[in-house]
């Protein structure tokens, strides 16, 4: 009879493991305090604090936004919402951690699918390549307008470009702008701001912390 007993709870939590994964939901109605929910094609008129028989509880209402809990989860949705049942908390960013060689936080990364080694400064404005590098990375840059910048060398030219991805460890970005200089400087690659500005950046004693936002 036990064995009977155990085996009759097995398949119902399998089967109710199912039903929560087959769960679809839409919110169809948005009031003050309450909400129309569409769940597996049957519409549920919820009101705070209220679980549907399908185990969804609204957490809150505005004429904007509904917030909705499935299995201890909460997230808000707009009018119109599709909703699986099966919720998961988002991925996290990437993280790149990194330690300072003689002072200075140098990275190994990648722009366009080609290997560079690059200098973190947070001075830079802009991503900085000299016109040796550029070259390697097959960067058209030439024929664009070019501006004035001072380097140890004294004022010469450098060219806008702007670089399809460029990467560091797991940290990707797309559409980066950056700066090509006419002639030898910078000797590393810097990794300036129009990079930078898209991260968190942390410090923890000496090592600094990369994170992208988004």
């Amino acid at each position: 009879m036990y064995k009977i007993w155990l085996l009759g709870l097995i398949i119902l939590l399998n089967t109710s493991l199912v039903w929560a994964d087959e769960l679809k939901i839409v919110v169809v109605g948005l009031f003050s305090g309450q909400a129309v929910v569409e769940i597996n094609h049957k519409q549920r008129l919820l009101k705070v604090g209220k679980t549907s028989p399908e185990g969804v509880t609204l957490i809150s209402a505005t004429s904007q936004s509904a917030v909705l809990e499935i299995d201890g989860q909460q997230k808000k949705y707009l009018l119109g919402s599709h909703i699986g049942g099966k919720f998961s908390p988002p991925p996290a960013q990437p993280v790149v951690s990194l330690w300072p060689t003689n002072g200075m936080y140098i990275t190994p990364g990648t722009v366009n699918g080609y290997t560079v080694d690059f200098l973190v400064d947070t001075g830079a404005s802009a991503i900085a390549l000299n016109a040796e590098t550029a070259k390697r990375l097959d960067l058209d840059y030439i024929n664009n307008p070019p501006i004035g910048v001072k380097t140890a060398s004294g004022i010469t030219h450098a060219y806008p470009v702007k670089l399809d991805e460029v990467q560091v460890g797991d940290i990707k970005l797309y559409n980066v702008q950056a700066m090509v200089i006419d002639g030898p400087e910078p000797s590393r690659a810097l990794l300036g701001m129009t990079f930078l500005g898209q991260l968190d950046m942390l410090r923890s004693g000496e090592r600094m912390d990369l994170k992208q936002k988004y």
